[in-house]
């Protein structure tokens, strides 16, 4: 009979702590751990003498939380709390969309000009809510970390996109809308004395445009078409930004590690990010599988069962710790099929196993405790 497939192991401590490594990225679905796992990196790293940033785009304030601190803004703030003295350094920040892209405008346009695109309403409603913008200005923070070269270690919480590797078309998909048919001809009315607009009026987009009025007097159009009047000459500085971070992200320093729980849905976006990251050329280097649950005892699951029923009578008690006990042994083992499945279909991808912890995390001891687990301690 053949052995079962041993994933490879990787060394969490060998990664953090080469010099080579300057960026971080934990992706993964939504609710599988990546904000608390960064959290940990972060402060590992920081303790074993690197000077690190952690950057989450989560708003929920966990990582604040987490950091004892009250809260995290736009830029890098350095985590100075009792008991944390790291060798290294420790920063962190939470990305604010809005405030990360009106730095972009203020950064690529002139000062006129950016007055025009910031005070703009359409620019107001794209710079909140347009989708792929929160991906987006990610990784523009991150581009923006990493150009100051003023750490040596970045890690990186990535969005809680549904569609795995959002933040990794984010650049393309608003490339395209910004230079698409629609925004060009929107661009139209002053460059042709009025007649771009009555040209799309007469080209199919009649009903939207008296919709439009109906409801905000045709509003929309001008502010749509003003900013982007404005905004034509900022646009290549924004695509030279989103094109030096994806360099960045292919870069031989930076490191993706997917974090995925060991139930059957995490692991399937798991599956995605493995093959989109391969197929972008990234540099994956291995699977967290987060808040499993180790049996430390060698009693199997049926004889505990067995025990239970046989001391049901004479000693409840007992038997409702033995039955506790099969109960994680059937966990336990479902996990471990789970994980061997994911293993079989990746056998290049390195697994480490980081045991659930009784309580959320939500100190500097958490996060070491976390640290030691993903280390293997």
């Amino acid at each position: 009979m053949s052995q079962p497939l041993r994933p490879a192991q990787f060394d969490v401590d060998a990664l953090l702590d080469d010099p080579a490594t300057r960026v971080v990225v934990c992706c993964g679905s939504g609710g599988v751990g990546k904000t608390t796992t960064a959290a940990a990196l972060a402060v590992r790293a920081a303790e074993r003498g690197r000077k690190t940033a952690v950057l989450t785009i989560d708003p929920a304030r966990r990582l604040a939380q987490a950091l004892g601190l009250p809260e995290l803004g736009n830029q890098p703030r350095q985590v100075d709390v009792a008991g944390f003295e790291p060798a290294g350094d420790l920063s962190a920040m939470m990305l604010d969309m809005r405030r990360t892209f009106d730095d972009m405008v203020l950064a690529h346009a002139g000062p006129e000009r950016a007055e025009q695109i910031l005070g703009n309403p359409f620019y107001q409603t794209i710079s909140t809510s347009f989708s792929g913008t929160q991906e987006y200005m990610a990784m523009e923070k991150l581009g923006q970390l990493a150009a100051t070269g003023s750490w040596d270690l970045i890690v990186v919480d990535t969005p809680p996109s549904r569609s795995a590797l959002d933040f990794l078309d984010a650049p393309q998909r608003l490339s395209t809308v910004l230079d698409g048919r629609l925004i060009r001809m929107l661009s139209s009315p002053a460059r042709a004395g009025g007649r771009g607009l009555r040209k799309i009026v007469g080209t199919g987009f009649g009903l939207f445009a008296k919709a439009v009025s109906t409801i905000i007097g045709g509003q929309l159009l001008a502010d749509a078409s003003a900013f982007v009047q404005a905004f034509d000459s900022t646009f290549g500085g924004f695509r030279e930004r989103a094109d030096e971070t994806f360099r960045l992200l292919r870069s031989p320093g930076t490191a993706f590690l997917v974090v995925a729980t060991p139930e059957p849905d995490a692991l399937r976006e798991a599956s995605f990010f493995v093959e989109r990251l391969a197929g972008e050329s990234m540099p994956l280097v291995g699977l967290i599988g987060n808040r499993t649950h180790p049996v430390f005892s060698g009693l199997p699951g049926p004889r505990a069962e067995a025990a239970a029923e046989e001391s049901a009578a004479s000693a409840p008690l007992a038997s409702a710790v033995l039955r506790l006990h099969a109960d994680r042994v059937a966990v336990a083992e479902r996990e471990k099929r789970l994980l061997a499945r994911f293993t079989r279909a990746y056998p290049e991808v390195p697994l480490v196993g980081v045991p659930a912890l009784p309580a959320d995390v939500h100190d500097i001891d958490g996060l070491r405790e976390i640290g030691r687990r993903l280390a293997g301690e």
